[in-house]
């Protein structure tokens, strides 16, 4: 009669088996190339051209309800876990928690299998050609007062019917805009584009976040309460994760592109205000002298629009907000991006880049 393992045994080997599988995953990290050709332009196109018109049908995010199903798992988890302590079945403990082990390694294989395994591919500036990233405090004094320009003739174009745009118009100007530059450009190709409002976007305002891209589900996720002059641009930067873009910075210059290259004047508004904020803040670390001599070139309106949304920002910034920055810094720094927040003002660099380019 053949030995047949027990549950403990079972579980002990499901948990040896993914970690095996998990750390296969992580030796594509010092292979670039290979992930390019075999996972970013092979496996994840299939995994996108299967979720992504599937969810797009569902008018609410997906990926939502499935946090909110697994938060308020965790949460009925630990409560039996405390039960169970105090009636001392420690026995029963060690095997649900051999369970949860199995459930976190089953979520990150599926999170670098559906998306993640894109933070080992090629840079941006690679693919894209802008690899010279040096530059002086003469040349971001320059592309700076360009980009200040055209944020001021943007924001003068600005009318009161812009302004007042419902979300569902703001997406759909948003996957137009994304589509447009996949159309253009074999380095930005989209599947099935897709912006939708977040479930938890009252959360989202006390975590201080404007969007997610949801690695699972394949979803991009917005929050819809926040300064309408954000939400164009925050919707380009969620989509361009979705065209495999996984580092903050590069989502934040394809979405820049994608925002600048549309005709709609919000939206070209909203691109050039995200590359300004992150230009005068590179700026600021340079030289604050220059910072403050070129703030007195940012027309009025478009100053006033920084403090709305500063305003906003600040009224939900508590305890949560900070916890959170401090967790997704570590995510960041995790996952290929050293710089870990700081990864979003690197976009400096490829703007610069383009611009000399």
């Amino acid at each position: 009669m053949p030995y047949q393992l027990n549950k403990v045994q079972k579980k002990l080997l499901a948990i040896a088996v993914l970690a095996i599988v998990i750390f296969l995953l992580s030796v594509f990290e010092d292979h670039p190339a290979a992930v390019e050709h075999y996972y970013s332009e092979g496996l994840y196109v299939f995994i996108c051209r299967l979720l992504h018109p599937v969810l797009n049908l569902f008018p609410f995010s997906v990926g939502d309800v499935v946090y909110i199903i697994v938060i308020a798992y965790l949460i009925y988890f630990l409560v039996k876990l405390i039960v169970l302590a105090f009636k001392r079945q420690f026995k029963r403990i060690g095997n649900y928690l051999l369970g949860l082990i199995i459930g976190v390694q089953a979520g990150l294989l599926i999170f670098y299998l559906f998306w993640g395994v894109n933070y080992f591919r090629p840079s941006a500036a690679q693919r894209l050609g802008l690899r010279d990233t040096n530059y002086t405090l003469t040349n971001l004094q320059a592309v700076t007062c360009i980009i200040i320009d055209s944020a001021n003739a943007c924001r003068a174009r600005i009318n009161k019917a812009d302004t007042l745009q419902d979300n569902a118009a703001i997406y759909q100007t948003a996957i137009n805009a994304i589509s447009k530059l996949s159309a253009d450009s074999a380095n930005f190709r989209t599947w099935h584009p897709g912006i939708k409002s977040s479930l938890l976007t009252p959360f989202m305002n006390y975590m201080g976040t404007s969007g997610y891209y949801n690695p699972f589900t394949g979803e991009a996720q917005m929050n819809y309460q926040m300064p309408v002059f954000e939400r164009p641009f925050v919707a380009c930067h969620e989509m361009s994760h979705q065209t495999g873009y996984g580092p903050e910075d590069e989502a934040n210059f394809a979405g820049f592109l994608a925002g600048i290259r549309s005709h709609d004047r919000l939206l070209r508004y909203s691109a050039y205000q995200a590359a300004l904020d992150e230009c005068m803040h590179a700026l600021r670390r340079r030289d604050t002298v220059v910072n403050n001599e070129l703030k007195t070139h940012i027309s009025a309106a478009v100053r006033n629009d920084f403090k709305a949304q500063r305003a906003y920002w600040l009224s939900f910034r508590g305890r949560v907000g900070i916890l959170s920055s401090i967790f997704y810094d570590d995510y960041l720094k995790a996952n290929n991006q050293p710089h870990g927040l700081d990864t979003y003002n690197q976009m400096v660099l490829l703007l610069m880049a383009w611009y000399s380019k």
